[in-house]
């Protein structure tokens, strides 16, 4: 981990699809382009994301699914069709699976994409989500080879897409901390012998929400993963418009500190967050992960 960089993963394309009045807009990443690399705390390499085969997306995916992506219909009023849409969601896969190269080599790594993923399952989009990035990345990792892959997901939503594609997958756990209740309405208990859920009352004071974190990391460490996929999504923050989280700059910062200190291998990949504060929560909880 003695890196002195944090590599970003980033395309300049992720910004040009757009839904009038959408939350999920290109806004998040071009203002936190901008915050990242204005700042001279934190040496940031960037580099673009490659291309992924179907091989990777199908482990997780059905065909039929990866069909209807470039159908322009839309999956449901959260969850719009685009244009080229297909290509967004390839790009964002690639640049999971390129973070997940990143981290086997010790990088610190962030993959600053859209659209995020944790949300879609086998055969749905859902939730501003269309191919699940993460599990497709752990998918691969188990695949070439990788033991005990955790994923720790800390948006505010629960990463429902993820749970259903690894539930009782050999090698692999998954830990969520989520409102509950809220959007999917999933996550209330432990599900199968390897998903972890963490539902936080709306409101939860945050030391108190801090607190539950703290305690999902606890059981993600008892489980000593060889490697750690971060869903990170910032919307468990104060001000986001989208729930009623209750944390703060540092609170990121200290989540990215946690994860460090595991000492494994990590990738970050983006998936929430709504605020115009999201640049400085990012920066906030790289500035953690690279131990500045």
């Amino acid at each position: 981990m003695g890196h002195c960089k944090v590599r970003v993963i980033t395309d300049e394309r992720c910004v040009g699809y757009s839904h009038p009045g959408h939350p999920e807009r290109p806004e998040r990443i071009i203002a936190t382009w901008a915050r990242l690399r204005s700042q001279t705390e934190l040496p940031i390499t960037w580099s673009e994301p490659g291309t992924c085969d179907d091989v990777a997306i199908l482990r997780a995916h059905a065909p039929e699914h990866l069909a209807r992506l470039a159908r322009l219909e839309d999956f449901d009023e959260d969850t719009p069709a685009y244009p080229n849409l297909v290509d967004y969601a390839r790009a964002s896969v690639a640049a999971a699976l390129d973070a997940l190269k990143a981290a086997r080599a010790g990088e610190t790594v962030f993959s600053l994409m859209r659209p995020p993923g944790h949300h879609a399952t086998r055969n749905r989009a859902m939730g501003f989500c269309y191919l699940n990035n993460v599990a497709i990345a752990v998918l691969e990792a188990l695949a070439t080879g990788a033991k005990r892959v955790a994923v720790f997901d800390f948006d505010v939503h629960h990463g429902n897409g993820t749970e259903a594609l690894l539930l009782n997958k050999p090698e692999a756990a998954f830990f969520s901390i989520h409102q509950f209740p809220c959007y999917p309405g999933t996550g209330t208990r432990n599900v199968g012998n390897n998903c972890f859920n963490y539902p936080v009352p709306p409101q939860t004071a945050r030391g108190e929400y801090r607190h539950v974190l703290a305690s999902a990391l606890e059981q993600l460490q008892a489980y000593r993963p060889g490697l750690v996929a971060v869903s990170a999504g910032f919307d468990g923050y104060a001000r986001d418009p989208l729930a009623q989280g209750a944390l703060e700059a540092e609170d990121f910062y200290w989540l990215g500190q946690s994860l460090r200190n595991l000492g494994v291998p990590l990738f970050s990949l983006l998936e929430g967050g709504y605020s115009a504060d999201l640049p400085e929560l990012i920066l906030a909880y790289l500035k953690g992960v690279e131990g500045k």
